[in-house]
C-alpha cells in the first residue's frame, strides 16, 4: 500500500491542528499505528488535550516550536523527535515565523474519541 501526501485531504482535529492522515487503518488496510502529517501555523498553538490509549511521537520535520508535555516546556526543531505516553497531557505551539509540520505516529491508530480536551 502506498499513499501520496498531494493526494490526501487535511481536516482539523478535536486540538485544533490540520492534519493529513498519511497512513491510517480506517483508510489504508494497516493495523497497528496511524500515521500522520500536522501542520501548526505561526503563532497557533494545539489545544491541551490526552489519549487515554494512544502512544504518540511526533517528529518535527519544518519549523521550530515549543512542546508543553506533563506541564514541561521543550523547544523542538526539524529532526527532533518526542514521545508521548498514554495519558499524558500535551500542546504544541509554532514558535517561529513559519509553519510548524510534525509527523505523528500514534499506537494504537488515532481516534477521535482517544482524545480528552483539558
Amino acid at each position: 500500500m502506498k499513499t501520496r501526501r498531494r493526494e490526501i485531504t487535511a481536516y482539523v482535529t478535536r486540538d485544533g491542528s490540520e492534519i493529513r492522515e498519511l497512513m491510517h487503518p480506517d483508510v489504508h488496510g494497516n493495523r497497528q499505528q496511524s500515521l500522520a502529517e500536522a501542520i501548526i501555523q505561526p503563532g497557533q498553538q494545539t489545544r491541551l488535550h490526552r489519549h487515554r490509549l494512544s502512544e504518540e511521537l511526533y517528529h518535527v520535520t519544518h519549523g521550530t516550536g515549543i512542546m508543553t508535555l506533563a506541564g514541561e516546556t521543550l523547544p523542538i526543531g526539524v529532526g527532533d523527535t518526542v514521545l508521548i505516553r498514554p495519558g499524558t497531557a500535551h500542546s504544541v505551539t509554532a514558535s517561529g515565523g513559519e509553519a510548524l509540520h510534525l509527523l505523528c505516529c500514534c499506537s494504537p491508530p488515532y481516534r477521535h474519541d482517544d482524545t480528552e480536551l483539558l
